[in-house]
Order: structure tokens, then sequence, then C-alpha cells
């Protein structure tokens, strides 16, 4: 299963390369519009992309009204990624898309390095968001914890379903000739090729501490980097940056990765699924009641 990572393409401006996807994953969605950061929002590094968009949305009331009925013209299952400001925030957009039929999944932004950071606890915030929701929940973490195992476990407790692994890093480009900053805001979050490794680590310990099903993404440009997140643990792998620079990368790396599971011995992808642990992949932990 290919997915886009969130802020990686728009559905409504390139369709075609959508439904190349088995679901879309929109834009982090917050409870009011935002205008985001001030340009300049994206530079090119030698190692991948740095962003500071600032996660700049309509709001969820013109998400729903305007947005959410154009996507489900695309007749792909919809994954909302929200973000908020506390878990109440949390709590509030996931009981106005859980109205929604048409929404299947909901990602917690928990991670963006381009704002200030949830007040409350990951368990608290996922907490709030699944007693808000039906919907299945993706927690999306970030890697720069020092310990994001210990991070997956408390949302897995807390009633996540999921995890999408890993956000941005945060990091700083500048430029050649004023040595200034190349962003508005400095630093911004790093995405590419420097993330694979950091995103290969992240999910082999968040699969080995929670068993949860995992949205791996992070630099993935080839169908051996997505079969190697799902060695790791993923069962689900997301494009990002790639979408960038190479609109056909869906049904490129589809093919790619069924190649290089088949070379390998495998009839389907998923069959190598966390082939990395072993004979000791774990068993999902339990929600905490």
């Amino acid at each position: 299963m290919i997915l886009n990572a969130s802020g990686c393409l728009d559905a409504l401006t390139a369709p075609e390369v959508a439904r190349e996807l088995d679901a879309f994953v929109t834009k982090t969605v917050t409870p009011q519009p935002r205008g985001g950061n001030e340009p300049v929002r994206i530079a090119e590094t030698e190692v991948g992309m740095l962003n500071s968009i600032g996660l700049a949305n309509p709001g969820i009331d013109s998400f729903r009204q305007d947005v959410l009925p154009r996507l489900a013209e695309l007749e792909l299952p919809i994954w909302v990624s929200v973000g908020g400001f506390s878990a109440d925030d949390y709590a509030d957009l996931c009981r106005h898309l859980d109205e929604e039929p048409v929404v299947e999944a909901v990602e917690l932004n928990l991670s963006c390095p381009n704002v200030a950071e949830p007040v409350g606890s990951v368990a608290e915030i996922v907490a709030a968001a699944r007693e808000a929701t039906s919907k299945k929940l993706y927690a999306k973490l970030s890697a720069a914890d020092g310990d994001v195992g210990s991070v997956a476990v408390a949302a897995a407790k807390a009633g996540a379903d999921g995890l999408s692994l890993v956000n941005t890093i945060r990091g700083l480009a500048l430029d050649p000739q004023t040595l200034a900053p190349t962003l508005s805001t400095a630093t911004g979050g790093l995405s590419g090729p420097a993330l694979r490794p950091i995103a290969l680590a992240a999910v082999f310990v968040c699969f080995e501490t929670t068993g949860l099903p995992i949205v791996g993404m992070g630099g993935v440009e080839t169908g051996r980097h997505a079969l190697q997140l799902i060695a790791a643990g993923a069962s689900v792998c997301a494009l990002g940056t790639i979408l960038f620079s190479d609109p056909e990368a869906p049904g490129r790396i589809r093919s790619e990765l069924t190649a290089e599971a088949e070379a390998l011995g495998f009839e389907n992808p998923l069959d190598a699924h966390a082939l990395a642990h072993g004979d000791k992949a774990p068993a999902p932990l339990r929600r905490v009641a």
C-alpha cells in the first residue's frame, strides 16, 4: 500500500497522480485558518529539501465545506492530517471528522518542527482524540525525540491504531553568497534522502516496542527503499519529497517494489514484513483503559 506524505501532494491540482496512490493523505488541517510562515518557505540542500510552510490551511470548517467534497470525487480512501495546539484542539478536529463518511483515517500531526509544540503529552492528545472519534487514528511522530520508541508506546496505550514515521527533522540552510539563513524562519524541516536511515531506525524501534501498523516514510525514492521500510516493520509506505521532482513516482515505485521483492524470493512485498526483526516480531500492545 502506497500513500503520499501529508503536504507533499495537492490532489486537487494533480488528481492523476493522486489516483496512483492507494489512499490520499491531506495537508494538515487546524481548527482555524492559517496563512503559514512568510516566504522563503522552501529550500533545496545537497541531501534533501527544507520546508517551513507553517501549517498553512483553510481551517476545519472551510475544509469540510469546500475541500473534502472535492476530494471525495477522487474515489480514494481519504486520510485527514490534523494539527492543533492543545489536546482539546485535536479532540475537536476529530469530532468534526467523525461525521464525515468519506474520511477513512485521521493522522494526528504531533511533530511539526515549524510551529509551536502543542500543550500536553502525546498520550494526552491521543487519548482525547480517541474519545472523540471512531475513525482509525495514526499518530505521526518525530525521530528527533531521543526515545521515539517510548513515545510510540505511550501513543499505543492511549488508543492509537497505528503510527506514521517519521516527520521531518529540523535543519538549516545558508545562502552561499550572504551566509544568511535561506528560509524566513531560519530553520525548517529536512526531508529527502538524508532522512532515510533515520526513518528506518524509527520504524524498526517503534514496531519492536508496539507491534502497531506503521506508515513508513522518509527519503523513499525507489522500490528498494520501500521494501527496506517494510522489512523494518512498516506495512504501508508513504512518498514525500520525491513527488516534487517525479510525479510518476507512485507507479514506478510500486513496480520496482514488486520486482525487488520477487528478486529476493517473495511472492508479495508484504511477505518481507518485519523480516529485519527475525523471530522477535512483537504482538501489538493493548490499549490501557
